[in-house]
């Protein structure tokens, strides 16, 4: 039987899953087998009876996918299309659920704007670091940052380009909490590059005259500014000619 023995018949649910059905990869159950205030309570006691325990973690795990496929299906969207062009019948199309079971998993479209924007940088952080870690020196470290930006179509960089460049221009002014995303985005990327010019200048790489947190700012602004002309152009050579002045910037540092 699918889902094995105690599993309710229709779904594959574990036993005590009453009234469980699919809606997508939407899990819907009704009531809970235990309520949060009964699990929160009872945690870690032998009081409370081992089928609940696991039913409430597969449920809570069920969920969690759901979320994240939610958000994996609409980021792409998001980014291309910004926070007031995409709608709930794009959210629902990608997704292939009803708008009842992304607002069951969100509480607003605000809320899976949020989280998709957190996803886009996660990926466009997660292609950086990756380069930096194959370099040793912070010099060779910073000059994967033009590696990545020079050829976006060879890296996992989200659909729609940057993120946080299309968020920043976008939230500003209209969207507080997106703005706020934006801005916590740059903040950690600018402690990043400066962590590794004070790394270089601790190591004799670069010279000790060198202003890390202004040259964090110029390499951004450099990066930024050429992703954001191509954009506007369509012209992809506008980012990969402000590459080379990325890369003196760095040069210039010893």
């Amino acid at each position: 039987m699918a889902g094995g023995a105690g599993s309710h018949p229709a779904s594959g649910a574990p036993g005590g899953v009453s009234e469980a059905r699919y809606r997508g990869s939407y899990l819907e159950t009704k009531p809970y087998p235990l309520r949060r205030d009964q699990f929160a309570k009872g945690r870690g006691s032998t009081g409370i009876d081992k089928k609940y325990r696991s039913v409430y973690f597969w449920i809570m795990k069920k969920s969690e996918r759901t979320r994240q496929f939610i958000v994996e299906k609409t980021a792409p969207i998001f980014n291309v299309k910004g926070y007031a062009g995409t709608s709930i019948a794009d959210m629902t199309e990608a997704t292939g659920l009803t708008k009842g079971s992304i607002y069951g998993n969100f509480a607003n479209k605000d809320e899976v704007a949020l989280a998709a924007f957190e996803h886009n940088w996660q990926r466009v952080k997660t292609t950086v670091r990756a380069e930096m870690d194959k370099r040793s020196t912070s010099k060779d470290r910073l000059l994967a940052l033009v590696g990545v930006y020079q050829d976006l179509q060879s890296h996992d960089f989200p659909q729609g380009g940057c993120p946080l460049l299309n968020t920043a221009v976008e939230a500003d002014g209209t969207h507080p909490d997106l703005r706020e995303k934006a801005r916590d985005a740059f903040n950690g990327w600018l402690k990043n590059i400066v962590t590794v010019v004070e790394t270089g200048v601790a190591a004799g790489e670069f010279r000790a005259s060198v202003d890390a947190e202004q040259t964090a700012l110029t390499l951004i602004a450099l990066i930024e500014g050429g992703l954001m002309i191509s954009q506007l152009t369509g012209n992809v050579g506008h980012r990969t000619a402000v590459m080379p002045a990325v890369e003196k910037t760095i040069l210039d540092l010893t």
